[in-house]
């Protein structure tokens, strides 16, 4: 597994940007594919996942609603939707990825062994 990240960069508050996560490596069928993001001072922190099988999605709460995940099983990519962006909504973006996960520990980075690069997203007020 091989994972690029992409599709960070500068926007105003109130825009929207997606974000790309793209396995090289092989296919993410049987894996659970998460967006987790870090703050300059603060811990990783879980935003969404998705099972490739079956499609099921799970978000961090303060993000349901404003953030979606999907995936597109031809293009092998995972996609984070962020729409309405805050300020604080400011972080480097990385995506995960890991073939077996216990559903509790979804939001736990290190319940994940593969990792993309970090995609850095700046949302200015």
């Amino acid at each position: 597994v091989q994972l690029q990240a992409s599709g960070g960069g500068l926007a105003q508050a109130g825009a929207s940007l997606t974000l790309s996560c793209v396995n090289s490596g092989r296919t993410f069928r049987g894996y659970n594919v998460a967006w987790f993001r870090q703050a300059p001072g603060n811990e990783r922190e879980f935003v969404a996942n998705i099972r490739w099988n079956g499609g099921t999605t799970t978000y961090t709460d303060s993000l349901k609603g404003r953030f979606t995940i999907s995936r597109d099983i031809n293009e092998n990519t995972v996609y984070l939707r962020m729409n309405s962006l805050k300020p604080e909504d400011t972080a480097v973006y990385y995506c995960a990825a890991s073939s077996r996960i216990i559903s509790s520990q979804i939001g736990v980075p290190s319940s994940y062994g593969h990792w993309g690069q970090g995609t850095l997203v700046t949302v200015s007020s």
